[in-house]
């Protein structure tokens, strides 16, 4: 069983879910792909991420063919990008992901990263959306601090359910000013690129700590993260192990000297810092 945390609306999610991105631009590993996320389905790992953005829809592509004939076990989570995000833009925008995924609904529709339309006018888009049921529910992703305030207080916007943004150990800005904000008015934090595409993996004490274990770097990378209450990871994998790997870092537990060490060579931040993206 995977553990939950619970969205500002009470809802249940999966504090270890699967990533999309980079999915859907090969068609000779389209197989393997599906595959990979019909295996993370069967760990439990049923909160999906993906977006119109990833290989121009052709991630939500293999998403649909993944969760055919499973659909109501999957908590799916789409993305508009900026420029579509006004009115009109973000209901056809939704609609064609719709069509992409195979589904009649996404579970949580994300603002991609703020671009020119006013807050407001997206957030009342994604209302229409919700309530005509074609989303349940709502978020942002690569939002900062000053943005994250301003978002919540357009109007309606109250209803966010999360903020996506980068966080892993070499990514740790957030902990300064915007996790400690989001903690405190029950947003939880979905991490994506949580082993920093894999460039995280070769580090000296990362390997220490997880020699220690008889665990992987990249296990422990993720667990670090999962240790935390209210942070959602959404590691991507293709292959099969990988899939494995990662579900089981739910069951790796750091102690206080394995942190300590992290720490050290991971420094928490000591002062704001402009918000990372990739």
């Amino acid at each position: 069983m995977v553990r939950t945390t619970r969205l500002p609306c009470g809802e249940a999610v999966p504090v270890l879910g699967q990533g999309t991105w980079f999915m859907g631009e090969d068609d000779r590993r389209r197989a393997h792909e599906v595959v990979a996320l019909r295996l993370g389905l069967d760990l439990g790992m049923t909160l999906i991420d993906t977006a119109e953005m990833y290989a121009d829809g052709g991630a939500e592509e293999v998403v649909a063919e993944a969760i055919d004939g499973r659909r109501d076990e999957v908590f799916l989570v789409g993305k508009v990008l900026p420029q579509n995000a006004n009115r009109r833009g973000t209901v056809l925008a939704c609609e064609r992901s719709l069509r992409r995924l195979r589904t009649d609904r996404i579970d949580l529709y994300l603002l991609h990263w703020r671009g020119r339309v006013p807050f407001a006018e997206t957030i009342e888009a994604l209302e229409t959306l919700v309530r005509d049921g074609k989303i349940r529910h709502w978020g942002v992703s690569n939002l900062d601090l000053a943005d994250m305030r301003e978002a919540v207080g357009a109007v309606g916007g109250k209803g966010v359910q999360t903020d996506q943004v980068l966080y892993n150990l070499t990514r740790r800005g957030i902990e300064y000013d915007l996790g400690p904000w989001l903690r405190q008015n029950g947003i939880p934090i979905m991490a994506y690129s949580p082993i920093e595409q894999g460039r995280l993996l070769r580090h000296p004490v990362l390997c220490q700590v997880a020699e220690r274990h008889g665990a992987t770097a990249a296990q422990v990378a993720l667990a670090w993260l999962l240790r935390q209450d209210g942070v959602i990871a959404i590691p991507k994998a293709a292959f099969p192990d990988h899939v494995r790997e990662n579900r089981a870092a739910l069951d790796l537990r750091l102690d206080d000297g394995d942190i300590a060490d992290l720490d050290r060579a991971f420094p928490p931040p000591r002062r704001p810092q402009p918000l990372e993206m990739l």
